[in-house]
């Protein structure tokens, strides 16, 4: 089920991290994602494993799909994906992604 509408009061940019290139990290087309951002300093572990400081969470539906390493645009600034989870149960209308960004 998604999140409440009126909980969904921005909305950002993802372009999905396909994977490395001849020339770098490759992404794909943006895609518009209704979400909710809190700003907030928190310690989190990577896709990779790794610690590490996170500037903004981001909350959204359970059906978004955001890879990690994804290029994400919120409030103008550019940012990575760091990590994301799911701790849904599938049984609540309050079910969603967090992910965490740089």
């Amino acid at each position: 089920m998604p999140i409440p509408a009126r909980w969904r009061t921005h909305t950002i940019s993802v372009e999905p991290y396909l994977g490395a290139g001849a020339y770098g990290s490759v992404y794909g087309p943006p895609v518009s994602v209704q979400c909710r951002v809190e700003d907030g300093v928190r310690l989190v572990r990577s896709a990779g494993g790794d610690e590490a400081v996170s500037s903004s969470t981001v909350y959204c539906d359970t059906d978004v799909v955001i890879p990690a390493e994804s290029r994400v645009t919120v409030n103008g600034r550019v940012t990575t994906v760091l990590s994301v989870s799911n701790p849904s149960t599938g049984r609540s209308r309050l079910d969603h992604l967090e992910v965490a960004l740089v």
